[in-house]
C-alpha cells in the first residue's frame, strides 16, 4: 500500500505530540548518537545522548491549543554511557565543562491542519525544519572562541509514527504508541569551544512516548529527582518570553560555565 498524504486536524496532532487532557504532563524520550562532520576528515562519534520532553497542551479556542514544554538532553560518554561533566576537545586538547540541554520553555500554538502520511494502520507526521536566525552570541567579543558565526543555522528532520486508529478514537486523549525519528545537522555547540573551525554536528536519534515519569530511563529519573525536579512536569500555563535554546542558555550561564559548574544548573520544582 502506498501512503496517502492527508490533512489532519490539530486535535489529531495534539493527541500525537502531547495530550488533549490539559491536566496531564506527557513525556517523550529519545536516545541517539552525535557525530562530527568535517570535510576531508573521518567522522568521529563524539557523544551518545539521552533526552526527554515533558509537555502540556492547553485549549484556547475551538480547534486551537497552546503547547508548552521543557526539554532535557544529556551528552553521554560514547563508551560508558555515563553523563559527561568534562569533555576533552579532540581537536584542541582543551578540557571544557559540558553544558547539557535544559530548554525551559519550548512553546508554540497548534491549530489548523497538519499533513500526515497515512499508510494503513500507521500514520506518520513528517516535519523538516530549517531554523535560521541571528546568532545571539555573535556580537559579543567574549564569545568569539565559542560561537562567532553571525547566523545560527540548523536542519531538524522529524518523523512521528502512531497507530492510525488512535487518532480517530474519541475515547483516547493521547495515542497509545509513538515512534520518533529525529535527525539534526547543527553548528558546533558553544560549550565545545570550537571557534570558527570548519565542520558540523550530525545527530541521529530515535524515541517514543512513555506513560509517565517512572518510565523514563533511570539516568533521567535520577537527574530530575536530584538536580532539576522542575522537569517532572510541564508548565501549567503558557509562559511569557522567548523559547530557551542552547545558545541562549550558554549566554545566560556563561559565568557558571567559566567557573566549571555542573550542568544543568539545579532548578527546583514549582510549588
Amino acid at each position: 500500500m502506498v501512503a496517502q498524504v492527508q490533512e489532519l486536524d490539530a486535535l489529531q496532532w495534539v493527541k500525537t505530540r502531547s495530550s488533549l487532557d490539559p491536566t496531564q504532563s506527557t513525556f517523550l524520550i529519545w536516545t541517539g548518537k552525535i557525530y562530527s562532520f568535517i570535510p576531508g576528515e573521518k567522522r568521529k562519534l563524539l557523544f551518545k545522548m539521552s533526552g526527554v520532553s515533558v509537555s502540556r497542551c492547553i485549549p484556547t479556542a475551538e480547534g486551537s491549543w497552546d503547547f508548552t514544554s521543557r526539554e532535557l538532553t544529556y551528552y553521554l560518554n560514547p563508551q560508558t554511557n555515563e553523563i559527561l561533566r568534562k569533555w576533552e576537545n579532540p581537536w584542541t586538547g582543551e578540557m571544557v565543562p559540558v553544558m547539557h540541554v535544559a530548554n525551559n520553555p519550548v512553546q508554540g500554538q497548534f491549530a489548523g491542519k497538519f499533513p500526515a502520511q497515512v499508510d494503513g494502520d500507521t500514520t506518520t507526521f513528517v516535519f523538516d525544519i530549517f531554523p535560521t536566525y541571528p546568532n545571539p552570541l555573535a556580537e559579543d567579543a567574549k564569545f568569539a572562541e565559542y560561537s562567532p558565526y553571525p547566523t545560527y543555522q540548523a536542519t531538524e528532520l522529524f518523523k512521528l509514527a502512531v497507530p492510525t486508529a488512535d487518532l480517530f478514537n474519541s475515547e483516547l486523549v493521547s495515542v497509545s504508541q509513538l515512534r520518533l525519528s529525529w535527525d539534526r545537522i547543527g553548528q558546533w555547540l558553544p560549550w565545545m569551544k570550537m571557534g570558527d573551525r570548519l565542520g558540523y554536528l550530525i545527530y541521529s536519534a530515535s524515541g517514543s512516548k512513555v506513560n509517565g515519569f517512572t518510565e523514563l530511563p533511570q539516568l533521567l529519573q535520577d537527574e530530575i529527582n536530584t538536580r532539576v525536579p522542575l522537569y517532572k512536569q510541564a508548565p501549567t500555563a503558557f509562559l511569557d518570553g522567548e523559547d530557551m535554546t542552547s545558545w541562549l542558555y550558554f549566554q545566560k550561564h556563561f559565568p557558571a560555565y567559566l567557573a566549571g559548574d555542573i550542568f544543568p544548573l539545579p532548578e527546583k520544582q514549582e510549588l
